[in-house]
C-alpha cells in the first residue's frame, strides 16, 4: 500500500477506505466560491459492488492498493471456485464463481482471461468481448419476414437465450457479446 493525495485518485484505481477496498469509478475537483477545493469520488465496494460517493479534501491522504493485471487460461471449475492456470508459470489459481457474476456461462474452457489482482488476490475477471457459439434451438423461418423486420428467440449451446436475425437457424454458430449476450454476426468458416 502506498499513501498519496486524494486529488491523485483516477479512475481505475484501487483504495482502501474504512477498512474495505473500493474500485475508482469517477472523480470530480469542486472548487466553491470560497474555500478549498473538495474532491467527490464515486466509488464501488469490490466485495460486496455497492457504490458509495466520498469527499475528500485536497490535502487528504488514501492508501492507494497496488493492482496488477495478468493474463490467465481458464481450465474448468470445481464446486464455487473456477480453476484458472498461468500461462507462463503452468502455476493454477482459483478464483471463485460469482466474480463472474452473469457472464459465467460465456467462460470456455482454454479460453485466455483477464485477472486483475490486488497484492496477489483476484478481485475482478474480464472475458474476450465476443465468443462464438452454436444455436441449438431456433424458431423457424417465417415466410416474407424480412431481416430487417424483427429478430426471433434462440438458444445458444452455453444455455443462453438471445435474439437473433430470422435467417439464422439451428445447428449453425454465431457470435455472441460476452458482455449482454446480443448477437454480434455469424462465425465465420
Amino acid at each position: 500500500m502506498a499513501k498519496m493525495q486524494a486529488n491523485q485518485m483516477r479512475a481505475g484505481m484501487v483504495i482502501e477506505f474504512e477498512g474495505q477496498r473500493y474500485t475508482i469509478l469517477k472523480q470530480n475537483i469542486m472548487i466553491p466560491g470560497k474555500g478549498n477545493a473538495i474532491i467527490q469520488v464515486d466509488m464501488r465496494n469490490i466485495k460486496t459492488g455497492a457504490k458509495k460517493d466520498q469527499r475528500w479534501r485536497t490535502a487528504d491522504t488514501v492508501e492507494r492498493l497496488m493492482t496488477e493485471d495478468k493474463d490467465f487460461t481458464y481450465s474448468y471449475a470445481e464446486g464455487d471456485t473456477l480453476i484458472l492456470m498461468d500461462p507462463e508459470t503452468y502455476e493454477q489459481t482459483t478464483v471463485p464463481k460469482e466474480i463472474l457474476g452473469d457472464r459465467l456461462p460465456f467462460l470456455v474452457e482454454n479460453m485466455t482471461v483477464g485477472v486483475r489482482l490486488i497484492e496477489g488476490e483476484p478481485v475482478a475477471m474480464t472475458l474476450p468481448p465476443q465468443v462464438t457459439l452454436e444455436v441449438v434451438e431456433a424458431d423457424p423461418v417465417v415466410k416474407g419476414q424480412t431481416a430487417a423486420s424483427s429478430y426471433k428467440p434462440a438458444m445458444l449451446s452455453n444455455g443462453v437465450k438471445t435474439m437473433v436475425p430470422p435467417f439464422v437457424t439451428t445447428g449453425e454458430k454465431i457470435v455472441v457479446s460476452t458482455e449482454d449476450a446480443s448477437y454480434v454476426e455469424r462465425a465465420k468458416g
